[in-house]
């Protein structure tokens, strides 16, 4: 009967709801729960040598978990992701469709996007000029998922 009065002591309590969060970190993505794993750890050293309130306990439970998360979250998803040096101007990256040739799908008008095919999915396209369906068409460029295009000249056709 004593070693479970001593196993229900708040640092135990702590301890172990502590464990069970860097646990359930290993299983649910987003690296947050594992903060709070942290704080309830930290809650449970405290209680080892003071003993503060089941109010006290929460606060400092909530305030240490929610400063470390807002402290560390982004240095230590760094470490576990990795860095990306080109996160900062996406811009100048190429884009691996340009150049591309694809097939007007559903007809494209300057001013109403119309669709290509491209890869075996269709994708909204837009250009300068009207495209009709079944035509031809070269990648020039992307708008998020939007593909900008220009029609493919023919050999023995006009521009």
């Amino acid at each position: 009967m004593d070693s479970l009065r001593e196993l229900l002591k708040p640092q135990w309590i702590w301890f172990l709801l502590g464990l069970v969060m860097l646990f359930l970190e290993l299983i649910l993505p987003g690296l947050i729960i594992f903060f709070f794993g942290v704080g309830a750890i930290v809650v449970g050293l405290i209680c080892l040598i003071v003993e503060p309130s089941t109010n006290v306990q929460i606060a400092l439970f909530l305030v240490t978990s929610i400063l470390l998360l807002l402290a560390l979250r982004k240095k230590i998803t760094g470490a576990f992701v990795g860095y990306v040096t080109s996160r900062g101007n996406m811009s100048k990256v190429p884009d691996e469709f340009v150049g591309k040739r694809a097939t007007v799908v559903r007809e494209i008008h300057p001013n109403l996007n119309g669709k290509v095919a491209l890869h075996g999915s269709n994708w909204e396209a837009q250009a300068d000029e009207t495209i009709a369906e079944g035509e031809p068409v070269e990648i020039i460029g992307r708008e998020n998922i939007t593909l900008r295009v220009k029609r493919v000249v023919q050999r023995g056709e006009q521009e």
